[in-house]
Formats: structure tokens, sequence, C-alpha cells
């Protein structure tokens, strides 16, 4: 007999709150009363209803979804299909598929972990059947995806008898699947549930980035090579080695220069260290001349000498970080005194972009340094929704001064969360394994995400070259020397030369990475096309081969290629010279060779480090620019457009101003450039970005 307590709890579960219809191919399904303070209520963008509304329109593709109020806070039951998989929550570089696991949407500065924690948790997945969901909760949620059986389920027909002899056979898959995604939410005495329509992931996927404003899209600049250089470095130090890129021909857009230029850094003072830079405006003047656009270091919390920390202090949390005070971002007093005194430190003098670090979390760690959970904030935010929330806060606080400049900005972030899509931020982190940055690269396009594998230091020429060859398809191109006086190629081919090896007569390392970067530039007007369908179409700029091909059974078990615009597949080699590459159906060319492969099938493929794994789908045109050493606001790219295979074609071009955010307004042009060899420009900015130089036909036979 059912106790009455277990009928209402089993009542409760059935309970089916009505799905409404909020925006195209949107509904939302609301149970209980939500929290005041989600990560929607601090959306960075309205949604992108024009690009929602292009969508062909869907009826609501999920049902069976139950709610129930727990001691806990709430509980969520969504069907699973037996053949369905499930992508997504974040940026976890260890995980891949969500079937099985229980998963933790926590922020953490550990991505490579089996909860799935990471610098960019959300809780947002999307299905191969063909729609997403998002729980608008910032709460530490977690998501049981096929990994827990009611006891109100079917009965199994599996046979157990076998005794395991080890913890493998033990605590491996010993379940037939329940079809159920449990999700359980903590604290929240409701919650707000989004279901996304298809009708595949990828039609999902560009949904949800339209409902969270539509992607960013970065000034020309941001899409060049980021150096940063020695976190100790002075002025007269800074502009030896940004003078010695250009002499040198190695092409480089963003110049970071890390904690040093602060007098105080951990917690920061956002003060001028007069004894490294004794001429703030000098240096970055002079930086400026030598065609360099500056990236500064720092982090929130707000140092006692700060002159703003005692103002400040009654709009901060009621828990320190490093002796700093934590800015509760989510008041507009906050925000107005912090950016005071970054207007005048930084912004009133031209600085371009900032990389914001540290506001990460550790919680499954015995030496946490952040604040706690049970911190409190005067908007009415905990520590817990807090660190959830704090990426986007942080970063829509930084941009307000860039947007009222009319300038836009390309940054880092060490956390993001739900809905930050718009924000002009790439994602890093302080982990240093190739294989799960390759992974961050295919799971960032699942919530919109950017992602950078940065490079840092390398044993030998042979791991150098394959994360180079890596992070030159990132959002951003960036080599981070924090804790290095001079740029690792340039180390090892110093170290082979005391070694007594002979060398050609320009450095081999450093000539394999100067050959890379100019790679990195002859791409920067594809990338800035794929930038403006992210913000337009919602498509991510680098993503999974199971949005391209959801169709295919064995593209969603590919997490080591992906992705990067309408056209390129990139396969990083991880060590060696060799790899398996999996090549969806149609065919693909060598961008090196123009060999053509067919498709629908893996290969073994060895390339040495002049070269990479890097293919072009059959029917594309690909404009490849004349590389410069950096994009000023008046560059024109010379185009050498190659045009692959026999199928009439398009690619369309962006062409506007570069830096400012009037292509917002329209003042933009669209080029589009035809298999036929015809360029056909329509829009009203009055300059012009783009000149073919040639057309070149690859393998059109």
């Amino acid at each position: 007999m059912v106790s009455s307590t277990a009928f209402l709890v089993l009542l409760a579960m059935n309970q089916a709150p009505r799905a409404e219809e909020v925006l195209p191919g949107v509904w939302r399904i609301r149970y209980g009363t939500p929290e005041r303070l989600t990560p929607l209520t601090y959306r960075s963008a309205p949604p992108a209803r024009e690009g929602l509304a292009s969508f062909p329109s869907q009826s609501m593709p999920l049902g069976g979804i139950a709610f129930r109020h727990t001691a806990r806070g709430c509980a969520i039951e969504l069907p699973l299909e037996h053949d369905e998989k499930l992508f997504g929550l974040g940026l976890s570089t260890h995980t891949f598929e969500l079937n099985g696991r229980r998963s933790w949407v926590v922020p953490s500065d550990n991505p490579e972990a089996e909860t799935n924690e990471s610098h960019a948790p959300e809780p947002f997945y999307v299905s191969t059947k063909g729609y997403g969901v998002y729980v608008d909760t910032a709460r530490f949620a977690a998501f049981s995806v096929g990994s827990v059986d009611r006891a109100t389920g079917a009965k199994s027909t599996k046979k157990t008898s076998k005794v395991a002899t080890s913890t493998a056979e033990l605590y491996g898959e010993r379940h037939e699947g329940t079809g159920t995604v449990l999700v359980d939410v903590p604290s929240a005495p409701g919650v707000d549930v989004y279901v996304f329509a298809g009708p595949t992931a990828r039609e999902a996927v560009q949904r949800y980035i339209l409902f969270s404003g539509g992607g960013a899209v970065p000034p020309l600049w941001g899409l060049g090579v980021a150096y940063r250089a020695k976190g100790d470095f002075n002025a007269t130090q800074a502009l030896v080695l940004a003078k010695s890129f250009r002499t040198a021909d190695i092409p480089c857009d963003i110049f970071g220069v890390e904690p040093g230029w602060q007098t105080q850094t951990y917690s920061c003072s956002f003060l001028w260290n007069k004894t490294r830079f004794p001429d703030p405006d000098g240096f970055i003047q002079a930086m400026h001349g030598d065609g360099y656009r500056l990236s500064f270091w720092e982090h929130p919390f707000t140092h006692p000498s700060s002159p703003i920390y005692n103002e400040l202090k009654p709009f901060a949390g009621d828990y320190r970080v490093w002796n700093g005070l934590v800015p509760d971002f989510a008041t507009s007093e906050a925000r107005k005194i912090f950016l005071g005194l970054q207007n005048e430190s930084l912004f009133s003098k031209g600085v371009d972009s900032v990389k914001i670090d540290e506001i990460d979390h550790q919680p499954f760690r015995s030496n946490p340094w952040s604040y706690p959970e049970a911190a409190s904030f005067p908007s009415g935010l905990d520590g817990e929704t807090m660190h959830s929330i704090i990426g986007n806060l942080c970063g829509q606080t930084i941009l307000e001064p860039f947007r009222a400049k009319n300038l836009r900005t390309w940054g880092l972030i060490r956390q993001q969360g739900a809905l930050s899509a718009s924000l002009p931020y790439v994602v890093y982190s302080d982990s240093y394994d190739l294989k799960s940055y390759v992974r961050g690269m295919v799971k960032s396009g699942f919530g919109g995400h950017l992602w950078t594998p940065e490079v840092r230091d390398a044993k030998t020429v042979d791991e150098l070259i394959r994360r180079t060859q890596a992070v030159i398809f990132s959002p951003y191109a960036m080599v981070n020397c924090w804790y290095m006086g001079i740029p690792p190629w340039r180390q090892i081919d110093a170290d082979q030369a005391n070694r007594g090896i002979e060398m050609p007569e320009a450095a081999e390392t450093t000539q394999k990475v100067r050959e890379l970067f100019r790679l990195r530039m002859s791409l920067v007007p594809y990338l800035y096309s794929a930038f403006n369908e992210y913000r337009h179409t919602g498509m991510p700029p680098t993503r999974a081969l199971v949005l391209d091909y959801p169709m295919d059974p064995e593209a969603g078990k590919i997490d080591d290629q992906f992705m990067v615009g309408p056209s390129l597949m990139v396969a990083p080699i991880l060590s060696g010279t060799k790899r398996s590459v999996y090549f969806p159906a149609g065919d693909w060319f060598d961008f090196f060779t123009g060999e053509r492969i067919h498709g629908g099938r893996r290969i073994d493929v060895e390339k040495g480090l002049d070269s990479l794994p890097l293919y072009v789908k059959d029917g594309s045109i690909l404009p490849l620019a004349e590389p410069v050493n950096h994009i000023s606001a008046d560059t024109a790219f010379d185009l050498h457009v190659r045009i692959y295979g026999a199928k009439p074609s398009s690619f369309t071009l962006f062409e506007d101003d570069g830096v400012t955010f009037d292509f917002e307004k329209g003042a933009q042009n669209r080029v589009v450039l035809g298999s036929d060899r015809q360029i056909h420009r329509e829009g009203s900015w009055k300059g012009v970005r783009y000149r073919v130089a040639s057309w070149d036909p690859i393998n059109p036979g």
C-alpha cells in the first residue's frame, strides 16, 4: 500500500505544466515559483528575434516532462529514448557524450574532471533527436542522463549472475538505460524550462544561441594572432619584444600585458606600477604606433590599497578573496564605482581589451581560494548563484565603456555562464592537456561559448607545432608566455643552437611558427564571415561534427575533430605524424595538396610538421587573404579565392569598418563570391575591404 506522502509525491511528479511558445520555436514550461535571480535575469542581450523568425515553424518537440518539489529544491524528469544521445552542459574538456553520466553544472578551474565542472558550465543540452533543453537556474544543478533508475520503472530482464572480479566490471555500465534525464535543482522552489525546436540538433543549438542574443562579432584585429608577455615585464622589455616581432616578420595583432602593470595584483589595485611603467600613456602610444592592440590582465577582487575600496564596500559581497572585495556587478552602483577607476587607468588611455582572470571556482578541492557558497551580495545573489553568473556580469561591466565609445573589443575570460554568446570574450584555462584543449574546441559550439587552446611552452618542436596548429583555428589564436621571458619558438631554436645542431639560415622552429601564423592571417576574412553568421543565424564558428552531420551516427562519436565556418574540417594531430580521420559523407579536399577524398569512412592520415589534417568540403568557395603582419583600420585584403569541385556555389564576405558597432545599424556590405567568378556587392558601407587577386579552381573534375 502506498503511503499518503508517497502518493502525493508521485502525483506531483506527474504534474505537466503547460508549454508556452514564447518565441518562434522556443517553448517555456514553468513549474512552481522560479527564483528571482537566474541567468535569464542577467542575459547580456535581448533575443535575436529576426534570426529566430527565419527558421521554419516547428511544433513542440518534447513531451512527458514532469516536475516535483523535493527537500533539496525541485526535480525535473525528461524523457530519453534508447537510441538518443545528448551533448552539452558547458565546457568540460574531459567528457563528450552525456549519456550514462551524472554531470554537475558547476563553475570550476578544473575542466578536465569526470564530474563535468568547467570554466563555462551551463544547464543546456542538445539531443540527436533534434531539440535542446535549457533549465534557467544559477544553482549547482546535477543532470543524470540515463544513469538513475526509478523504482516505478519497467522490470529489467538483464541477467547479472556473473560475479564481478574487478572494479571495472563492478562499476561499469550495469543498467539498460532508464529513458530518463533527471535534473536536480537545489534550493529552488520552482524553475523555468525552455525547449528549443530543431528539426535537428544544429537548428536547436542555433535557436538557443539566438535566444541568448546571437553570437558576438569581433573587431577584425581580434582575429589576428595574440601574444601575452611575461608577467613581470616592464615597459622597456615589452616594447623591445613587440618590436622584435615586427623585425622578424612574425604576425601579431594583440599584445597582452600581464599583472606587472599594477601596484597590487592578488587582489588588484587597478593602479599603474610606475616603477615598471613610468609613462603609461607613452607606453600605450608606442605600442599602438607599432600596430598592436593591447590587452591588460586583471581580476575584479579589489585590494584595500585601491582608491575605490571603501566606496565599493557597501556594494560587495560579505566575504573577501585574497583580502580583496568581490564587487556585486549585479548592482549599478558597483559597476559605476568599478568602471570609474577602470576608465581612469585603462580605457581613457586607449586600452583595447581586458583579460578577466581568476573568477572561476574550485568547489571540490581542499584549498579553495574563492568566496564560499554561503556568501551574500547586495543584489540578493548568494555565493552559489554569483559563482555561476559572475563571468557574465564581469563581461557586461567591462563591455560598457567600449559600447559608450562605439568600439568593439575582444577579450579573454576565465569563467562564463549560460546565455553568454553575445559577449565578446573567449574562455581559456590554466590546464594544459592538448587532447582536452582540442575537445574544448569541439564542445564549445554546443552552447555558444568560444574557447582557445592557448599555446605556452613545449618540450619539443613537435609539441610546439602541433599545439600551434590547433590554436590557429580557434576564436583567439593566443600564445601565452606569462612565465617565459622569450617566445617558446626562440627558446627551442636557442637550445638547438647551444647543442651544436646545425640550423638553416632562418631558425627552423621560428620559421614553422611564422608560417602557421601566416596561415591564420590568410583565414581572417573567412573567419570574420563565420562570426557574422554566428550573429545572424546562431551557427557557432567552431563546432562538433555532429551539428553539421546530425543524421550520421559516427559523427556523434568524434571529439577530436571540429568544423570551422561552413567549409573547413580540422583534425589536429596530438603527437607524432599520424592519426585516424573520419570523413563524413560527400567529397573532401586536402587543403594543402588538393587531393580529393571520398567521405563516409575513416582514413589513416600521415602529416609531417609542415602540414596538418585540414580538409575542405566539396562545393566550397574559400577566400584566402594575402597575409599581413597586423590588421589596421584601413587594411584591404587581397584574396586568392579557391573554388573546390565543380558544384555551383557561393560564399558571402562581410565588409565593414571592422572596429565600431556601426555594422549593427546596417553599415555593412555583403560581398558574394560566386563559383562563376562573379562578385556581387551590396550594402551601405562606403569602403572596400576585399579585392580579388585570383580565382583558383581546385580539383574541378
